[in-house]
């Protein structure tokens, strides 16, 4: 839409005969690429039958980080936390949401910090977890670098115990435990490959995590900085039956 507007301002200053086809053309292009990008399912191939995908879940979209953003406003972007059993967004705006649900064992994970991009899994013991002194006292989570369908049965609790995961977001480095790499020169977050989250929840039972997009329509590339974020795409597994089984290849 934005493009759209920019289209019609420059028409109506340079009005003359000589630029009109050119801003008939640029109107038509913009419609063209605005109907290709509604149409097109950037979604395909990520069900497999037995996880939940969740596809362009809205962020804080009315936040920015600085100003001039239109139709936003500067401000830190408002915290939502997010239940896996029945795929509940909750959103931490006031003090009273913070003592309704941060303490409690009924959330999952947690969109925090700029664009709701920095992620935690519920974890009393963490001080920067935003559970912290809450009642999850036995979660955990792992980054395991392997691709989602390949990750078929949960880490030891051994290895959940020593575990020192706790915020995942920016991957400054390949050593980090982040989920996307982000540019300083295009201001682009994008997702990096073979990264699934193992994760002991506050009910004790094992899922596995992959974080997809924070760009609406889950496109396999953004080049531009004003694409509408965040709207995250992602895909998780619960096992119900409290076993370690996280398979999800249905052959």
């Amino acid at each position: 839409m934005r493009t759209i507007n920019i289209i019609i301002a420059e028409c109506s200053i340079w009005l003359s005969f000589h630029k009109l086809g050119r801003c008939i053309f640029s109107g038509f292009l913009a419609l063209m690429l605005l109907s290709c990008g509604k149409d097109k399912d950037y979604t395909i191939g990520l069900e497999d039958g037995k996880s939940i995908v969740i596809k362009d879940l809205a962020g804080d979209t009315d936040a920015a980080m600085g100003d001039g953003a239109e139709g936003k406003e500067k401000r830190p972007f408002y915290t939502f936390l997010f239940r896996f059993k029945d795929k509940k967004q909750i959103w931490i705006k006031t003090k009273a949401d913070s003592i309704q649900w941060l303490k409690t064992k009924d959330w999952d994970i947690a969109f925090t910090g700029p664009y709701n991009s920095e992620v935690f899994v519920n974890n009393a013991m963490d001080e920067f977890n935003p559970g912290y002194q809450g009642e999850a006292n036995n979660t955990a989570v792992m980054l395991l670098k392997q691709s989602y369908q390949s990750l078929t049965v949960a880490p030891s609790d051994e290895e959940f115990n020593k575990s020192g995961t706790g915020k995942i977001g920016w991957a400054s480095n390949s050593e980090s435990l982040g989920w996307f790499q982000y540019s300083l020169s295009t201001h682009i977050m994008q997702a990096l490959p073979n990264r699934t989250y193992a994760i002991r929840l506050p009910d004790g039972k094992y899922a596995k995590l992959q974080l997809i997009n924070a760009y609406k329509g889950n496109p396999s590339a953004v080049t531009n900085m004003n694409w509408p974020a965040p709207y995250y795409t992602f895909k998780y597994y619960v096992q119900e039956d409290g076993s370690k089984n996280l398979n999800t290849n249905t052959l």
